[in-house]
């Protein structure tokens, strides 16, 4: 029985999660290496990126003979190139709007309070299904709307403050650059005859599954942003810039990313003019097809090859366990965790064929 791959797997859930329960425990023991790894998370999580999106260049300068040292400076330089431009000619125009929705802030609060109070005042005149949920709601949209600036306020202030975190991506991203060939053999010396391939193998399998995810989300949401940006100039929405910009941020969570960068945009353009609603809505549907059926399948393929039904059930899952970084990290971490099950099985059946070849030749 204990051949078997249900027990083996029954045994190792379990000892996960006896772990898990032993580190909450004496999770204060530990909590100095809590901190240095908040501290780090983020900066090491966009080195991380950052590496995956200038890989190409690097490997494009090594084919051509260029000198490691000689090849990071280059990139390095066109970073500081892309941020200068993003600086001086894109950061600008969303601080100015950023500012100007901050002071709008308590107008856009009262405006969304009598938006509210009109549906209230209107309840009796809908069915009675549509009233008693419009009640049950009713609280809630009220404390949204009176939390509105405030939220606005902190949202700037936490982005202001992560700033600083960001000091650390470059020398992150340095090192990785640098030594990243490095990581999967130094893995893998653990290891030694087929098993050392095999690690090999399923690491080389996971960096795939990463360059894969990551490069194409960006791609993705950059184009999004793109199309956002030219729909709400074309209908002359307030604060296009930054909404599209917003949209193009929230891009990178599957499936919830587009609801939840309509929200600002739909209150936003209600308040500009009621109409607005409805423009902002097709402007978002358009680009969302335009996206999942033109851009997505070119671009990123069927890398992950993961069902939209497990995706939705993964993100929601992970939101409710880890809340917002657990949304934007559910998908690639379930694409590793697939990709590392996925050469665990092929090994399993190679060794299974091997012993039963060795069987008949016997």
């Amino acid at each position: 029985m204990t051949k078997k791959l249900w027990f083996q797997v029954g045994v190792g859930i379990l000892l996960a999660l006896l772990i898990i329960r032993m580190f909450i425990e004496v999770k204060g023991i530990f909590s100095p290496l809590l901190i240095i790894g908040q501290t780090i998370f983020l900066p090491l999580l966009l080195g991380g990126v950052l590496f995956y999106l200038t890989r190409p260049l690097l490997n494009i300068l090594d084919k051509r003979g260029w000198k490691r040292w000689t090849s990071l400076s280059a990139i390095f330089v066109l970073l500081a190139f892309v941020f200068w431009i993003f600086s001086a000619i894109i950061g600008p125009a969303i601080t100015k709007q950023v500012n100007s929705l901050v002071e709008d802030a308590p107008a856009l609060t009262q405006d969304v309070e009598n938006m509210v109070k009109y549906v209230l005042d209107q309840k009796n005149r809908l069915p009675e299904a549509i009233e008693q949920s419009i009640d049950d709601q009713s609280s809630k949209v009220g404390d949204f709307a009176k939390g509105f600036s405030n939220w606005v306020v902190l949202f700037v202030q936490s982005f202001a403050s992560g700033l600083f975190a960001l000091i650390l991506v470059p020398f992150f991203l340095f090192y990785i650059l640098k030594d990243h060939e490095k990581f999967a053999p130094f893995i893998a010396n653990f290891f030694s005859g087929e098993r050392k391939t095999w690690i090999r193998k399923t690491l080389h399998d996971i960096d795939l599954t990463l360059k894969a995810y990551i490069q194409g989300q960006l791609l993705v949401s950059v184009a999004v942003g793109i199309m956002l940006l030219i729909g709400y100039m074309i209908i002359d929405l307030d604060y296009a810039l930054l909404l599209a910009f917003f949209g193009m941020l929230t891009n990178v969570i599957p499936f919830l990313g587009p609801f939840i960068a309509v929200i600002p945009a739909l209150i936003i353009g209600y308040v500009q003019e009621p109409q607005m609603v409805i423009y902002v809505a097709v402007i978002m549907l358009i680009a969302q097809q335009i996206e999942s059926n033109l851009i997505s399948p070119n671009v990123m393929g069927r890398a992950l090859d993961i069902h939209p039904l497990t995706v939705i059930t993964i993100i929601m899952a992970a939101g409710n366990i880890a809340g917002l970084w657990g949304i934007i990290l559910a998908i690639p971490t379930y694409a590793v965790i697939k990709t590392i099950l996925k050469n665990a099985y092929a090994r399993r059946s190679e060794i299974k064929e091997a012993a039963t070849s060795t069987v008949e030749e016997e």
